[in-house]
């Protein structure tokens, strides 16, 4: 193994492993608005507003996300949808990852006793005044360990963004081996940027789950 290569081109791939970050960072956050709003859609008393919400849900799960990177970059342009690859990486990225934060969120928040809500309402709570204090502090722990998985979801799904030529640190990977040769010691020290990345992330969510549950018991 080619120990000065690997260090040679650690600074572009830490380069590149910055925009894997900016581009999930970004994903996740604009998510959690979409996943909040399908939250409240699909409690609405609406029915029509319930079936939508379901309906889309529906659909971004049951398609690939490699397929939806590809129809948005490639086919948004037919209908004068024209995106640059990074914040196409991104926009799909929150829409594809909203739909699964808002089953998340939605079941920590049924994962709370109806009779805490009920006896919120009987005290002259109204419905946001009960959600939020009585019902999100105690789901709180459960959602943010959900909305962490898919965090790490989202940031190795960042690799596909790859394919429409955003310099991600898979990409970048990939120009290198062209010009070096050399797969083994580039993905090497690329798979284990990624494992950095990823542990930071899983470290960071348990000490807010911690924050988050340490005054209740879950």
């Amino acid at each position: 193994m080619d120990i000065n290569l690997m260090i040679d081109i650690t600074p572009l791939l830490v380069k590149a492993a910055w925009v894997t970050l900016d581009i999930s960072a970004r994903g996740l956050f604009f998510g959690f608005f979409i996943a909040s709003a399908l939250v409240v859609l699909r409690t609405s008393r609406h029915l029509p507003l319930r079936w939508l919400a379901r309906g889309y849900i529906s659909v971004v799960r049951g398609t690939p996300y490699f397929v939806q990177l590809l129809l948005v970059f490639y086919g948004g342009p037919a209908i004068g949808l024209r995106m640059d690859p990074f914040t196409c990486g991104v926009v799909v990225g929150a829409f594809n990852i909203g739909a699964y934060m808002s089953e998340a969120i939605r079941g920590a928040i049924e994962s709370v006793d109806s009779g805490q809500n009920e006896a919120s309402r009987s005290l002259g709570f109204g419905r946001f005044a009960t959600l939020q204090h009585i019902v999100l502090p105690q789901a709180a722990g459960l959602m943010i360990r959900s909305i962490g998985v898919l965090a790490i979801i989202l940031i190795k799904n960042s690799s596909l963004v790859s394919i429409i030529s955003v310099v991600e640190l898979t990409y970048q990977a990939q120009r290198l081996i062209g010009s070096t040769y050399k797969p083994l010691e580039v993905f090497t020290l690329s798979a284990l940027m990624y494992i950095v990345i990823i542990y930071a992330v899983m470290g960071l969510v348990e000490l807010l789950y911690r924050r988050a549950t340490r005054y209740t018991f879950l």
